[in-house]
């Protein structure tokens, strides 16, 4: 541990970790989370106009910052924000679910970036199904439509992913997406089987479909439960792709595979034993185009080190781009905004695809720590193309 903490101070001394110049191709992209309205609408039940108005603003910044890719969240709980024959409209929007909102946000939203020279990616929740258990759900949620698909979690509800045609059918929602819109990308956040539980380790109530399906597959019940979402992401990239092929499908998973890998790094949170995902398999066979981890920590701390972390990935991937999670939000007393210029700079090294996704568009709406000045003033004071796909 001194040795690799004298490795990083004599990497600042060299000024190895200088703000990079400008990459030519680049994907620079920041999430907008619309889930508890976190970036956007402000608030739900906004008129159309006004939900219209903040998304230009929110656009306006990231054209001034040479973003080139926006990442909005359309589906946070087997809901959509656009015009959707299968789930209902979001409550995000209205403030009611299956309210519709008066104009279609996906379609709204892709004009208004494409105009902007920006990508519109759309980002989808897999298998959260409500983030209350108790909220009243409309006819034709998949909550009351296929009962039997859903399970109870906490205080949430999930679709349950060892059931095959309860995978098939998120398959089928996020390839309409893709087939119907003109989206650049989809993209899938860190949520497969459910997070434990902060007040306990409550396994995920899944007895029925192991019992149905499990318990003839030979395997044990943590392997089948990692094999349910190996086949969801095979499945989903090979239908979208057969869909659209110019669509990139992208997933941005939980920062570390496992604890202790690489060695240094420490974790509480083992995603491949209690998320069941296995992202690296799914870097490894190619089933993204690219993928995306949260690697939301610091540079110099060994435990969570974001260039020990960012080298493993890459040494993963076989040729697939890997563009770190940045967590832009987290600037402050122990994170200068200093740090995520450097952190990009990290990003383009040793790559021909480099990019970065911040968490999250917020943090740079609000120039948190005045980045938005030292990115305009460095790491992006030119524009850059995304990577070819």
């Amino acid at each position: 541990m001194i040795l690799f903490r004298l490795f990083l101070v004599l990497l600042f001394s060299l000024g190895t970790l200088r703000p990079a110049t400008a990459a030519e191709r680049e994907f620079r992209g920041a999430w907008v989370a619309t889930v508890y309205n976190l970036d956007w609408p402000s608030k739900p039940g906004l008129p159309a106009a006004t939900q219209k108005a903040q998304l230009r603003a929110l656009l306006d910044r990231a054209a001034a910052l040479k973003l080139n890719a926006i990442l909005l969240q359309v589906r946070p709980a087997s809901d959509a924000l656009y015009a959707s024959k299968k789930e209902p409209w979001s409550k995000f929007l209205s403030g009611s679910a299956g309210v519709s909102p008066g104009y279609d946000p996906l379609e709204f939203a892709i004009a208004e970036a494409h105009a902007r020279g920006i990508e519109l990616h759309a980002w989808v929740n897999p298998f959260r199904a409500a983030v209350s258990a108790g909220e009243k759900l409309p006819s034709n949620h998949i909550a009351k439509e296929h009962p039997e698909w859903v399970r109870r979690f906490g205080k949430q509800l999930w679709i349950d992913p060892g059931e095959p045609a309860a995978r098939a059918y998120v398959i089928d929602v996020i390839t309409d997406i893709a087939r119907r819109y003109d989206v650049d990308g989809v993209h899938l956040d860190d949520y497969f089987y459910p997070y434990p539980l902060q007040s306990g380790d409550a396994s995920f109530p899944d007895d029925a479909s192991w019992g149905r399906h499990g318990t003839k597959s030979g395997m044990s019940r943590a392997d089948w439960r990692r094999e349910n979402i190996n086949d969801f992401v095979r499945s989903l990239y090979r239908s979208v792709k057969a869909s659209k092929p110019r669509v990139r499908v992208g997933i941005s998973p939980f920062g570390i595979w496992r604890p202790g890998v690489p060695p240094t790094i420490e974790a509480q949170l083992d995603s491949y034993a209690q998320l069941f995902a296995d992202s690296r398999k799914w870097l490894a066979e190619g089933w993204v185009d690219y993928l995306a981890p949260q690697l939301y920590w610091g540079i110099a701390p060994a435990k969570q080190s974001f260039p020990v972390l960012l080298d493993w990935w890459r040494a993963q991937s076989r040729g697939k781009p890997v563009w770190p999670g940045i967590a832009t939000e987290r600037i402050g007393a122990k994170r200068p905004a200093r740090e995520i210029v450097e952190q990009i700079a990290l990003s383009r090294r040793g790559t021909s695809s480099p990019g970065h996704i911040h968490w999250s568009m917020k943090a740079l709406l609000q120039n948190q720590g005045g980045i938005d000045n030292l990115l305009q003033a460095g790491p992006y004071a030119e524009k850059a193309e995304p990577p070819p796909r």
